[in-house]
């Protein structure tokens, strides 16, 4: 059974669908409903779930490990992430996301070539993206390093980037695979 939890921390609602300590979705937004809104679309066709009132030690973990990724903070991620359900592809993406580090951010195009596919197909994938923030998909932004689009809008994705700004002033290569994933420090960011 997938158990979804959310919490309200500092104003913003946090959320999980975690089952037998693997996650399967996770979100956060200005209010309740779309969060239990955008875990329920997160998660595989009739799937079971309830929705739990009472918050496990584990997710508790889980839900301050996802404001700290919001606030900038640095997190070492110990979840294990369901993606079973996901495209061997869609897999590959978001595991390569996952590696962009913080103060950095990188293009769907780099992605795109660390992964194969298309910058367009990067981008579906990120819009679809059922582990925001762990899965860092507001990292990853257009080839002329404008922000892009962002479900919870460009200024918040411009705000949390800026959270996350560590001052770094190179950018470097990350192995992914056989390749390489090319990633830049936040100051290389335009407001556009």
């Amino acid at each position: 059974m997938i158990n979804i939890v959310t919490k309200n921390i500092d104003g913003i609602w946090y959320g999980a669908a975690v089952e037998a300590e693997k996650v399967l979705a996770t979100t956060f937004t200005q209010k309740e409903t779309e969060a239990l809104r955008y875990l329920l679309g997160s998660l595989p066709y009739e799937a079971q779930f309830q929705v739990n009132e009472k918050i496990t030690p584990s997710s508790e973990r889980l839900l301050e490990t996802l404001k700290k990724i919001y606030d900038g903070e640095d997190v070492s991620l110990s979840f294990e992430m369901s993606m079973d359900h996901l495209s061997d592809y869609a897999q590959k993406v978001l595991k390569c996301v996952s590696s962009i580090p913080v103060g950095y951010f990188t293009t769907y195009g780099a992605v795109a070539k660390a992964c194969g596919g298309s910058a367009r197909a990067v981008g579906q994938i990120m819009a679809k993206n059922p582990f925001p923030p762990l899965v860092p998909c507001h990292r990853v932004v257009r080839s002329d390093f404008s922000v892009g689009e962002y479900g919870g809008g460009r200024e918040l994705k411009w705000e949390m980037l800026k959270r996350e700004d560590r001052g770094y002033t190179e950018s470097k290569q990350i192995g992914i695979g056989k390749g390489f994933l090319s990633v830049f420090p936040i100051k290389c960011l335009r407001r556009v």
